[in-house]
Protein backbone atom coordinates (compact mmCIF):
# COMPACT_ATOMS: atom_id res chain seq x y z
CA UNK A 1 0.00 0.00 0.00
CA UNK A 2 1.28 3.54 -0.56
CA UNK A 3 2.08 5.93 1.50
CA UNK A 4 0.50 9.65 1.30
CA UNK A 5 2.90 10.52 -0.82
CA UNK A 6 4.34 7.80 -2.66
CA UNK A 7 2.59 7.14 -6.56
CA UNK A 8 2.84 3.96 -8.06
CA UNK A 9 3.68 3.33 -11.89
CA UNK A 10 1.38 0.85 -13.99
CA UNK A 11 3.64 -2.24 -12.51
CA UNK A 12 2.64 -1.09 -9.42
CA UNK A 13 6.30 -0.32 -8.62
CA UNK A 14 6.71 3.29 -6.23
CA UNK A 15 7.92 5.98 -8.70
CA UNK A 16 10.73 8.81 -7.84
CA UNK A 17 10.05 12.29 -8.10
CA UNK A 18 13.30 13.99 -9.58
CA UNK A 19 14.31 16.90 -11.74
CA UNK A 20 15.93 17.74 -14.71
CA UNK A 21 17.25 20.62 -16.70
CA UNK A 22 16.96 21.39 -20.18
CA UNK A 23 17.72 24.49 -22.51
CA UNK A 24 14.34 26.34 -23.77
CA UNK A 25 14.51 25.09 -27.49
CA UNK A 26 15.02 21.71 -26.39
CA UNK A 27 11.80 21.27 -23.78
CA UNK A 28 9.67 22.47 -26.84
CA UNK A 29 10.83 19.95 -29.29
CA UNK A 30 10.03 17.37 -26.88
CA UNK A 31 6.56 19.08 -26.22
CA UNK A 32 5.96 18.41 -29.83
CA UNK A 33 7.14 14.81 -29.27
CA UNK A 34 4.94 14.20 -26.36
CA UNK A 35 1.82 15.51 -28.62
CA UNK A 36 2.62 13.94 -31.62
CA UNK A 37 3.16 10.32 -30.16
CA UNK A 38 0.43 10.34 -27.88
CA UNK A 39 2.54 10.25 -24.63
CA UNK A 40 0.21 10.81 -21.57
CA UNK A 41 2.88 13.18 -20.05
CA UNK A 42 6.45 14.72 -20.32
CA UNK A 43 7.53 11.89 -17.95
CA UNK A 44 6.12 8.85 -19.90
CA UNK A 45 8.04 10.21 -22.35
CA UNK A 46 11.62 10.61 -20.65
CA UNK A 47 10.75 7.38 -19.15
CA UNK A 48 10.19 5.71 -22.22
CA UNK A 49 13.71 7.21 -24.13
CA UNK A 50 15.51 6.46 -20.68
CA UNK A 51 14.50 2.62 -21.22
CA UNK A 52 14.88 2.79 -24.29
CA UNK A 53 18.81 3.75 -23.76
CA UNK A 54 19.15 1.30 -20.72
CA UNK A 55 17.98 -1.65 -23.24
CA UNK A 56 20.68 -0.37 -25.85
CA UNK A 57 23.47 -0.62 -23.22
CA UNK A 58 23.01 -3.58 -21.96
CA UNK A 59 22.71 -4.90 -25.82
CA UNK A 60 25.92 -3.08 -25.57
CA UNK A 61 27.59 -5.34 -22.88
CA UNK A 62 26.27 -8.45 -24.91
CA UNK A 63 26.06 -11.15 -22.70
CA UNK A 64 22.76 -10.52 -20.60
CA UNK A 65 19.98 -12.75 -22.26
CA UNK A 66 17.04 -10.40 -23.94
CA UNK A 67 13.98 -10.89 -26.09
CA UNK A 68 13.80 -9.52 -29.72
CA UNK A 69 12.50 -9.51 -33.27
CA UNK A 70 14.96 -9.91 -36.20
CA UNK A 71 13.16 -7.96 -39.29
CA UNK A 72 14.41 -8.84 -42.47
CA UNK A 73 13.16 -7.78 -45.68
CA UNK A 74 14.01 -9.56 -48.99
CA UNK A 75 13.67 -10.68 -52.25
CA UNK A 76 12.53 -13.88 -52.33
CA UNK A 77 13.08 -14.16 -56.10
CA UNK A 78 17.14 -14.75 -54.69
CA UNK A 79 17.64 -18.49 -55.33
CA UNK A 80 18.48 -20.29 -52.51
CA UNK A 81 17.64 -17.42 -49.94
CA UNK A 82 14.83 -19.06 -48.32
CA UNK A 83 16.96 -22.08 -47.62
CA UNK A 84 19.69 -20.10 -46.20
CA UNK A 85 17.58 -17.79 -43.96
CA UNK A 86 16.12 -21.61 -42.65
CA UNK A 87 19.07 -22.94 -42.11
CA UNK A 88 20.82 -19.94 -40.00
CA UNK A 89 17.18 -20.33 -37.67
CA UNK A 90 17.67 -24.46 -37.20
CA UNK A 91 21.48 -23.80 -37.15
CA UNK A 92 20.57 -21.62 -34.17
CA UNK A 93 17.58 -23.55 -32.32
CA UNK A 94 18.22 -22.65 -28.97
CA UNK A 95 17.91 -18.48 -29.57
CA UNK A 96 14.91 -18.81 -32.49
CA UNK A 97 11.72 -19.14 -31.05
CA UNK A 98 9.53 -18.39 -33.92
CA UNK A 99 9.32 -16.27 -37.39
CA UNK A 100 6.45 -15.08 -39.62
CA UNK A 101 6.62 -14.40 -43.18
CA UNK A 102 4.30 -12.44 -45.29
CA UNK A 103 4.27 -12.53 -48.92
CA UNK A 104 4.37 -8.78 -50.56
CA UNK A 105 4.53 -7.19 -53.61
CA UNK A 106 7.59 -6.98 -56.25
CA UNK A 107 8.55 -10.17 -54.91
CA UNK A 108 9.34 -9.13 -51.86
CA UNK A 109 9.27 -11.14 -48.16
CA UNK A 110 8.90 -9.48 -45.18
CA UNK A 111 10.08 -12.01 -41.81
CA UNK A 112 10.26 -11.54 -38.60
CA UNK A 113 11.92 -13.25 -36.44
CA UNK A 114 11.54 -13.66 -32.43
CA UNK A 115 14.80 -14.43 -30.56
CA UNK A 116 15.50 -15.09 -27.01
CA UNK A 117 19.24 -15.33 -25.94
CA UNK A 118 22.55 -13.76 -25.06
CA UNK A 119 22.68 -9.84 -27.09
CA UNK A 120 25.90 -10.34 -28.65
CA UNK A 121 24.96 -13.66 -30.20
CA UNK A 122 21.29 -12.12 -31.20
CA UNK A 123 23.15 -9.55 -32.84
CA UNK A 124 26.05 -11.83 -34.99
CA UNK A 125 22.76 -14.43 -36.09
CA UNK A 126 21.10 -10.81 -37.05
CA UNK A 127 24.12 -9.69 -38.99
CA UNK A 128 24.20 -13.16 -40.73
CA UNK A 129 20.55 -13.04 -41.79
CA UNK A 130 21.31 -8.90 -43.25
CA UNK A 131 24.26 -9.64 -45.03
CA UNK A 132 22.90 -12.57 -47.29
CA UNK A 133 22.20 -11.90 -50.61
CA UNK A 134 19.08 -10.83 -51.55
CA UNK A 135 18.35 -8.93 -47.86
CA UNK A 136 17.06 -5.72 -48.92
CA UNK A 137 17.32 -4.21 -45.24
CA UNK A 138 17.72 -5.96 -41.21
CA UNK A 139 16.99 -4.70 -38.25
CA UNK A 140 17.61 -6.67 -34.50
CA UNK A 141 15.11 -4.83 -32.01
CA UNK A 142 15.21 -6.07 -28.65
CA UNK A 143 13.80 -5.46 -25.36
CA UNK A 144 12.98 -6.47 -21.99
CA UNK A 145 12.33 -9.95 -21.57
CA UNK A 146 8.84 -10.58 -21.41
CA UNK A 147 8.04 -14.24 -22.69
CA UNK A 148 8.79 -16.99 -20.43
CA UNK A 149 12.26 -18.11 -20.40
CA UNK A 150 13.43 -20.54 -23.08
CA UNK A 151 16.93 -19.76 -23.65
CA UNK A 152 19.27 -22.72 -21.90
CA UNK A 153 21.33 -19.98 -20.49
CA UNK A 154 18.18 -18.23 -19.01
CA UNK A 155 17.44 -21.67 -16.78
CA UNK A 156 20.48 -21.44 -14.80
Amino acid sequence: MPTMNETLDTRGSPVTRISISMPEDLLQELDVMVARRGFESRSQAIGTMINDQLLEHKRQLGEQVMVGTITLLYDRSVKGLQKQLSDLQCHHIDEVISSLHVHLMDKQMLEVVLVQGPATKLQAIADAMSTLRGVITGRLQLMAATIPPVHPLSKG
